[in-house]
C-alpha cells in the first residue's frame, strides 16, 4: 500500500536539496531524490573552477552519500526522470516507474542556445553542466598554456567573447581576465595577450539590477580591460569568429554562451500549464495547476513578487524550497497551506579575485570586503552539505 508520506524529489539542485533537508526532520516522511548526475553541483562556484580558485571536488557533492547522511529516510536514484503520470501518481524513468503521495519537481535550466544563430550551438561553450564547465575550464587551460610555449614577441593574442551580460556573463568574464593576468604575472611570462570582449544585447550590463551595481560593475571590467559592446546581438558563431548583429565580425579562439536559459528536458514533456517560455506555472503556494499534490519550484518555474518576476538564484530557489516543504508538511497534517512571499535578500557579484559588488538588505558593498562576503555565503553553504555527506559516508563504509 502507498505510503501516506511517501515523497519524490525531481532534481539535486539547490531547490531540490533544501526540499529533502527540510522533510527529512520528520521520520514519518519517505523520500526519494532522482536525479540523472550523481553529484549536486554547486553552479555558484564555477567561475572559480574554471578560473582554478577551486577543484571538482569542491564544487560538486555526492548525493549518494549526502542522502545517506539522514536517518534512514531519503534514498537517491541515479536515473533520469523522462514523464510523469500525473492521474496515476507515477513517475516514469527509462528503467521503471516509482508511486508517489507527494511530487516536488525541481529539474533547475539549461543553457538556451539560440536556434536562429547558425553555429552558436556548435561553436559556444555554455557552463550551467558541470560537464560542459570542465570542458571549457580545460580548454581554457590549454590555450594560456600554447600561448606560452610560443612565447615572446611571436605570441598571438588569445580572443575570448562571452555573449550575455547578466550576473553569469559579467563573472565569468571578470574572473577570466583575472585569472590570465595572474596567472602570466606569477609566472613572470612575456605573453600577456589576451582579449576578452563581452556581448551585450541591452544599453548597459546587468539588466534589471540597481544603477549603483551597474556603475560599479563597469568599472570593474573596465579596470581588467575586457571590451563592453553593448546593444549588439550575435548572428553567426563559426569556429573562429563571431558575427554581430550590424555586421561586425569578431575574432575568437573560443566563446561562452550566457545569453539566456531555458527549463530542463523533462518539462517539455509534462501535460502541466506553462507559460509563453515554458516554464511551468505554479500558484501561491506553489503547487502546479489541477494537482494539490505537485509542486514546482527552483529554475523550471517562475515566481512573482508584486507582479515583477523574481530572478532565478540559488537564494530564491532555496526559499522556494523551504515554503514548498512546509506546505507539504501542511497537506500531511490538513492544515492550511503557506502563501509564498519570496523576494530577492541579495546580490553577491565577483568580479575576479579579490573583488566583488553586492547589494545585501538595501545596503550596498564593493572590493575585497564585499568579495570575503561572498565566499563566506558559498563556504558556509558547502560546509554544510560536506558535513551531511561526511555522515552518510561513515555510514555506508560503517555498516
Amino acid at each position: 500500500m502507498l505510503s501516506k508520506n511517501k515523497i519524490v524529489v525531481i532534481g539535486g539542485g539547490y531547490a531540490g536539496l533544501r526540499t529533502v533537508e527540510k522533510l527529512a526532520k520528520n521520520p514519518q516522511n519517505e523520500i526519494i531524490l532522482f536525479d540523472k548526475n550523481p553529484y549536486h553541483f554547486m553552479q555558484t562556484d564555477v567561475y572559480d573552477l574554471i578560473a582554478n580558485e577551486e577543484d571538482f571536488a569542491q564544487v560538486t557533492v555526492d548525493l549518494f552519500t549526502f542522502c545517506s547522511g539522514f536517518d534512514g529516510n531519503v534514498t537517491f536514484i541515479k536515473q533520469e526522470v523522462n514523464n510523469i503520470d500525473f492521474k496515476n501518481k507515477k513517475i516514469i524513468t527509462s528503467v521503471q516507474r516509482y508511486n508517489y503521495a507527494y511530487l516536488v519537481i525541481a529539474v533547475g535550466a539549461r543553457t538556451k542556445f539560440m536556434a536562429d544563430v547558425v553555429g552558436l550551438r556548435i561553436h559556444a561553450h555554455g557552463i550551467k553542466a558541470l560537464h560542459r564547465a570542465m570542458y571549457f575550464k580545460q580548454k581554457f587551460e590549454m590555450s594560456l598554456f600554447n600561448r606560452v610555449e610560443e612565447s615572446g614577441a611571436s605570441c598571438t593574442p588569445m580572443n575570448i567573447i562571452v555573449a550575455g551580460a547578466g550576473l553569469s556573463g559579467v563573472e565569468i568574464a571578470a574572473q577570466m581576465a583575472s585569472f590570465s593576468r595572474e596567472f602570466y604575472r606569477k609566472n613572470n611570462f612575456i605573453c600577456r595577450k589576451l582579449n576578452i570582449v563581452l556581448i551585450n544585447a541591452g544599453e548597459h550590463v546587468l539588466y534589471g539590477l540597481d544603477k549603483e551595481l551597474v556603475e560599479k560593475t563597469e568599472k570593474r571590467l573596465k579596470e581588467l580591460e575586457i571590451v563592453v559592446k553593448n546593444q549588439r546581438k550575435v548572428a553567426e558563431v563559426t569556429h573562429n569568429s563571431v558575427k554581430l548583429s550590424g555586421g561586425e565580425i569578431l575574432q575568437m579562439d573560443f566563446m561562452i554562451y550566457a545569453g539566456g536559459i531555458e527549463p530542463n528536458g523533462l518539462v517539455y514533456s509534462l501535460a502541466l500549464d506553462k507559460n509563453e517560455k515554458e516554464y511551468i506555472v505554479s500558484n501561491n503556494y506553489l503547487q502546479v495547476q489541477n494537482y494539490n499534490d505537485v509542486f514546482a519550484i527552483g529554475d523550471c518555474t517562475t515566481v512573482y513578487n508584486n507582479g515583477k518576476v523574481i530572478a532565478p538564484t540559488a537564494d530564491t530557489a532555496e526559499q522556494m524550497a523551504e515554503i514548498c516543504a512546509k506546505n507539504i508538511t501542511s497537506l500531511i497534517a490538513n492544515k492550511p497551506l503557506t502563501e509564498h512571499k519570496i523576494k530577492s535578500r541579495g546580490v553577491l557579484i565577483a568580479l575576479g579575485r579579490g573583488y566583488a559588488v553586492s547589494k545585501i538588505f538595501g545596503i550596498y558593498f564593493s572590493g575585497y570586503f564585499a568579495y570575503i562576503m561572498k565566499k563566506f555565503v558559498e563556504k558556509i553553504y558547502a560546509k554544510k552539505l560536506d558535513m551531511r555527506s561526511r555522515r552518510g559516508c561513515k555510514k555506508i563504509f560503517c555498516n
